[in-house]
């Protein structure tokens, strides 16, 4: 009998959709609904990165009226290991 095992792990998973700038007295103004601009728009690209590595590249695209997605259009190859 083969007895095989799994090792669960956790993943770190980090989409960085922007960046924003601002004066620390701004920031302790911030509230539940506030809203903060980043730098980046609908179309730009984005970073996947998990565990702290670089994994894919998409696009931000919007779905509907209040949400946002990242359409893939490049999977690292140093990431995927060729087994």
């Amino acid at each position: 009998t083969r007895k095989e095992s799994s090792a669960a792990s956790d993943v770190y998973k980090r989409q960085v959709l922007g960046q924003t700038r601002m004066p620390i007295s701004q920031l302790l103004k911030l509230s539940r609904g506030s809203v903060i601009e980043l730098d980046k728009k609908i179309g730009e690209p984005v970073d996947i990165v998990i565990n702290d590595r670089l994994v894919a590249r998409g696009d931000l695209v919007k779905l509907d009226e209040d949400r946002i997605g990242v359409s893939l259009i490049e999977i690292v190859k140093d990431y995927v290991s060729e087994k």
